[in-house]
């Protein structure tokens, strides 16, 4: 079972555990943590996206620890949700909402001063809808949390994406993961889905355990790896993979997890490593595409996203960054081909036909018949008629014939006996082919057996 690491505050970065990889505050004024974002922006093309749109119009469902709408960079731009964790902490307690509040300033951070100071999120100027449903390590409630059973964690979790859905979202992000899947879980995803609502979850922290290192591939992690949500895997500065990012096919594309600024529930500023802050700022790119272009799939968002990466592997994907980095810019021109492909300009037609449809179909090529021709064809006929009736009368005599020598040639001959033993022919496929006898063979991979913990 994996279990949150102990937030600290240290002078250097450092990966402490697989949850919070690595934590540091940042003890500076506002417009050097600025400053230090700018790469994390960079890497992900944010900037060059925001001339199109910032994200105005999209709620981003934030499933995690909980967010403080009081912090100054969020101000104004965060819905409170309910609690589902089971647990009674309090808001104002200082140990809650840690890592949401992390993870909600990286989508929707619109920063402080005018603008020009603190954290600014990928989409800023959507909104945040939080939803409570895991505790932080540090939350009074933790103990009691992790007493909870498995069934009631995942309904939890479930609970929170139809909350989302019934809010409207445009996006769900979930910075979380589960060890095993739920069926609840993943209806609750599917009605999600058949509601245009993209859903973007953190791959997992996994990639450096022991398990990782035994089989070759770290474990698969849930909501990750269901399908039809985005799954994000972390990269450094550099663009090389985390060595704790988990590898596994749920992958799908990868963004910044390492030493990533943000704003803390107390309104300090950290540094924060692990999937969990990739994943944030893939949906924040995701909310710019449905700021966008609101009437397009999640499935056509996601290929946005997935065809319009930078830094691809060799071959085009591997299961440690899937299809690349993610680039918002290059996501928001590749949506915007998806979606002219999809609808047209302005006043076409959007039916598609395949093989050009019934315009494209030509006549059948037989010419009209007049009077003479059906007169000619008539007479054809008759004399067809005729000949049949002539070659049918001379052989019904000739097969009279026949008939009468043949009885007679069976009764001065004793009765034929069959050549060998008799075989039956079976029609191939039906004598014990298997068919009918397949067994559903469900995954044996069981994962870590892990808890949800944020910044999985």
């Amino acid at each position: 079972m994996l279990r949150a690491a102990r937030p600290a505050r240290l002078a250097v970065a450092g990966l402490l555990a697989l949850v919070l990889a690595a934590i540091v505050s940042v003890p500076a004024r506002a417009d050097t943590v600025r400053d230090a974002q700018l790469w994390v922006l960079d890497a992900v093309s944010a900037p060059a996206a925001w001339s199109v749109t910032q994200g105005q119009g999209v709620t981003v469902a934030v499933i995690d620890s909980g967010v403080n709408p009081g912090v100054s960079d969020l101000t104004g731009s965060v819905i409170t949700g309910p609690d589902l964790t089971g647990v009674h902490t309090p808001p104002a307690d200082p140990n809650w909402g840690v890592h949401g509040t992390w993870m909600a300033s990286l989508i929707a951070g619109h920063g402080h001063a005018g603008g020009g100071s603190g954290i600014m999120g990928v989409a800023p100027q959507s909104k945040v809808l939080s939803i409570r449903v895991v505790t932080d390590r540090h939350d009074p409630g933790f103990a009691a949390y992790e007493r909870e059973s498995d069934s009631q964690v995942q309904n939890a979790l479930a609970e929170a994406i139809n909350y989302a859905i019934k809010r409207h979202v445009g996006v769900i992000s979930m910075s979380l993961g589960y060890g095993e899947p739920s069926a609840v879980v993943r209806s609750a995803l599917q009605d999600a889905l058949s509601h245009d609502i993209v859903v973007v979850a953190s791959s997992g922290n996994s990639g450096d355990s022991v398990g990782a290192r035994t089989t070759g591939q770290a474990p698969y992690s849930f909501p990750a790896d269901y399908p039809g949500v985005l799954g994000v895997a972390a990269v450094s500065r550099g663009g090389s993979t985390a060595g704790f990012s988990s590898d596994n096919l749920s992958v799908q594309v990868a963004a910044p997890g390492v030493n990533v600024p943000a704003q803390g529930r107390d309104g300090g500023y950290w540094l924060v490593s692990g999937t969990s802050p990739a994943c944030a700022l893939t949906a924040g790119v995701a909310a710019l595409i449905k700021a966008r272009y609101p009437g397009l799939a999640p499935a056509l968002v996601i290929r946005a996203i997935t065809t319009s990466t930078q830094h691809r592997p060799p071959g085009g994907y591997d299961d440690k960054v899937g299809f690349g980095t993610v680039d918002a810019a290059a996501s928001l021109a590749a949506a915007a081909n998806l979606a002219s492909a999809l609808h047209g300009p302005p006043g076409t037609a959007t039916t598609v036909h395949f093989g050009g449809g019934a315009a494209a179909v030509p006549p059948v090529p037989v010419p009209p018949r007049g009077a003479t021709g059906l007169v000619v064809a008539s007479l054809f006929a008759l004399v067809c008629l005729a000949v049949a009736a002539v070659t049918g009368t001379r052989l019904m005599a000739l097969r009279r014939t026949r008939s009468r020598g043949h009885h007679a040639a069976d009764a001065r001959q004793p009765p034929p006996v069959w050549p060998g033993p008799r075989v039956h022919a079976t029609w191939p496929g039906t004598e014990d082919s298997g068919w009918g006898d397949e067994q559903a063979v469900g995954s044996a991979e069981q994962g870590a057996g892990w808890r949800p913990g944020p910044g999985s």
